[in-house]
């Protein structure tokens, strides 16, 4: 619960930082290519500060597919 916390945190900060650099920028052609980036950024980040969690909720996931699977045939 308390990552959940800090992860909500971090999310709100960073649409909050978003939302100031999309007021900052001048609306012009191609600054839909930069939120895509920026958004993107943002996953990546988000991604490589839970990679401990997502590998070992991913392995339980297939662990409890392939259990499934075999109890099946």
């Amino acid at each position: 619960m308390k990552i959940r916390r800090k992860m909500d945190e971090l999310l709100v900060k960073l649409k909050t930082r978003l939302d100031m650099a999309a007021e900052a920028l001048p609306a012009q052609p191609g600054s839909g290519v930069v939120e895509l980036v920026l958004i993107i950024v943002v996953l990546i980040s988000l991604v490589l500060i839970f990679k401990g969690q997502l590998t070992s909720l991913i392995r339980t996931i297939f662990s409890q597919i392939d259990s499934s699977a075999t109890s099946v045939f």
